[in-house]
């Protein structure tokens, strides 16, 4: 009779063990859910915001090795030209640049290659909207060396007009410069410049190979 009894016991402490380890597993896999789901959000979080580094150290290093070569060969300096690529284009990310390869916002006469768009200007203190034509390219290569070229040679009306930004001794000067010359309509675009290329240290690129 004891020897049925302890056996009772034990069967019956079997399932109580039996219910407290799966009592136990599900809370446990509960706590794991509940971790992962804040590790995950963190991470996706995290990763955001990295992909968003990411995104802008590589539309520069995209467009670094071109503009390096144009300041070897026409004295651009890759500081300020990266830096209006990014102003112009929005991180190469705006229609005009994502469909024509247009980085700088460079407008166009010749319409067979060109491409009819709505662009901000500021005149008489305000902001309008107009439409013009904007010049199309095969590439950014080829966006990036138009764009030296025009500092090189300028206009048909004054082919020395971007000479100074050629000569200016800081990108301060050069950026100052381009506005002088009427590049850009915004009356901030110097500051801007400036403000990209501190920003980003793109001054460590104005250095001769």
């Amino acid at each position: 009779m004891a020897r049925r009894k302890m056996s009772k016991l034990s069967k019956r402490n079997i399932q109580d063990m039996k219910r407290k380890v799966v009592g136990f597993l599900f809370a446990g896999t509960l706590l794991f859910m509940a971790g992962y789901s804040i590790i995950e959000g963190y991470s996706s979080s995290y990763g955001t915001r990295h992909e968003s580094l990411g995104k802008e150290e590589s539309f520069i290093q995209l467009i670094l090795p071109v503009s390096q070569k144009m300041y070897e060969l026409y004295n651009v300096r890759p500081s300020v030209s990266i830096a209006q690529a990014i102003l112009e284009s929005d991180w190469g990310e705006s229609e005009l640049a994502a469909d024509y390869n247009n980085l700088y916002g460079r407008k166009t006469g010749d319409l067979s290659r060109a491409v009819l768009m709505e662009t901000s200007e500021f005149a008489n203190g305000e902001w309008i909207i107009i439409q013009d034509y904007f010049k199309v390219y095969k590439n950014v290569t080829e966006s990036i060396e138009d764009h030296a070229l025009l500092m090189v040679n300028g206009t048909d009306w004054n082919p020395e007009l971007y000479h100074p930004v050629l000569e200016a001794a800081t990108y301060e000067d050069a950026s100052h410069a381009l506005q002088q010359a009427g590049y850009a309509t915004d009356p901030t675009y110097p500051q801007k410049l400036i403000d990209l290329i501190e920003r980003y240290e793109l001054y460590k690129y104005d250095v001769s190979n």
